[in-house]
C-alpha cells in the first residue's frame, strides 16, 4: 500500500461537479466527517482553497463528465492514491429551460451526456471495486424533476427519469455485494443552480411557448438567492441517509419537493383508478 493509501482516513469520496453546489458542500461535509474527498471538476482551481485547508485529504482531480473514456482513469486514479473508492457521489450537472419543440436534438444530446451517460460510465467503471471490497455506495444527485416534469423543463427531467430508471435497477442487481445506491431528488436549494452558467435556455424560443414555459423562463434565474433549501442541511441529510441501517433508494430534499413528489403521487394513483376497467380490460379473454 502506498503512503497516499496510508493517509486516507475515513470513507474515501469520489465527487463529480465538485467545484461548487452540492458536490462543493457534500465534499466539505464528508471532510468535516473525517472522511477523503477525491473532488473532480472541470476547474479543478476552484478548489485550491479546500485543498489547502486539507492537504491530505482533498485531492481536485481535472474531469469532464461527458467524456466516458476518462471514467475508467478518475476510478483508477482514486484507487491507486487512496486504495479504494466507498461512495461515489454523480453530481455534475446543469439546467435547461425549452419547451420541447424548441430543445435541438444537439441541446438534448448534450444534457444525456451530463446526466445520463456520464454518470452511467463512472458507476460501471467504479462498480468493480466496490464488489471486491463487498462495500459501497452509489449516490446520484437527481431533482423532483426526475420523479415529475412541467413545461419548460422536459429534456432536463428526461435525463434525470432515465437515470433514476437505472439506478432503480442497480440498486436491485448489488444490493446482495453490500453495495448502496442512493437517488437524491432535491428541491429548490441555494446552491447558485438557479444562476450564472448552470441554467442555461435553449436556443429557440418560439412566442407561441410564452404562456407555458415564458414563466419558468423568467422564474427560475429570479428565483436564484431566494430558494428556501439550505445546501449544508441537504448534505447533513444525505450523509445521514448513507450511514442509515436502511438507505432509503429515493431520498427527498426539501418542503417544496416532497409537496411536489406526494401531490404527483396521488394525482397518478387516481388517474389509473378512473382508467382501471379499461387497463383490466386489454388482456386475452379467458
Amino acid at each position: 500500500m502506498t503512503s497516499e493509501q496510508n493517509r486516507a482516513t475515513g470513507r474515501v469520496w469520489l465527487i463529480t461537479g465538485a467545484s461548487s453546489g452540492f458536490g462543493r458542500t457534500l465534499a466539505e461535509a464528508a471532510l468535516a466527517a473525517g472522511d477523503t474527498v477525491v473532488a473532480a471538476a472541470r476547474r479543478p482551481a476552484a478548489l485550491e482553497d479546500l485543498a489547502a485547508a486539507h492537504p491530505q485529504r482533498l485531492v481536485p482531480v481535472a474531469a469532464d463528465v461527458t467524456d466516458t473514456a476518462r471514467a475508467q482513469e478518475l476510478v483508477a486514479e482514486a484507487v491507486d492514491r487512496f486504495g479504494r473508492i466507498d461512495v461515489l457521489v454523480n453530481n455534475a450537472g446543469r439546467g435547461l429551460i425549452g419547451a420541447v419543440e424548441e430543445t435541438s436534438d444537439a441541446e438534448l444530446r448534450d444534457l444525456m451526456e451530463l446526466h445520463f451517460f456520464g454518470p452511467a460510465a463512472l458507476t460501471r467503471a467504479v462498480l468493480p471495486h466496490m464488489r471486491a471490497q463487498k462495500s459501497g455506495a452509489v449516490v446520484q444527485m437527481s431533482s423532483m424533476g426526475g420523479r415529475l416534469s412541467f413545461p419548460g423543463v422536459g429534456a432536463y427531467s428526461a435525463t434525470k427519469f432515465a437515470l433514476e430508471g437505472l439506478t432503480e435497477a442497480l440498486a436491485g442487481e448489488v444490493a446482495a455485494f453490500g453495495i448502496k445506491a442512493l437517488i437524491v431528488e432535491p428541491g429548490s436549494f441555494r446552491t447558485g443552480f438557479a444562476g450564472g452558467s448552470a441554467l442555461q435556455q435553449s436556443a429557440s424560443v418560439l412566442p407561441v411557448y410564452a404562456d407555458t414555459v415564458g414563466a419558468v423562463r423568467a422564474a427560475l434565474p429570479d428565483s436564484d438567492g431566494k430558494q428556501p433549501g439550505d445546501p449544508v442541511k441537504a448534505a447533513a441529510a444525505i450523509l445521514a441517509a448513507l450511514d442509515a441501517e436502511h438507505t432509503p433508494l429515493r431520498l427527498v430534499l426539501a418542503n417544496d419537493a416532497l409537496d411536489a413528489i406526494l401531490a404527483h403521487a396521488q394525482a397518478a394513483r387516481a388517474e389509473a383508478g378512473s382508467w382501471e376497467p379499461v387497463s383490466r380490460g386489454t388482456d386475452f379473454d379467458a
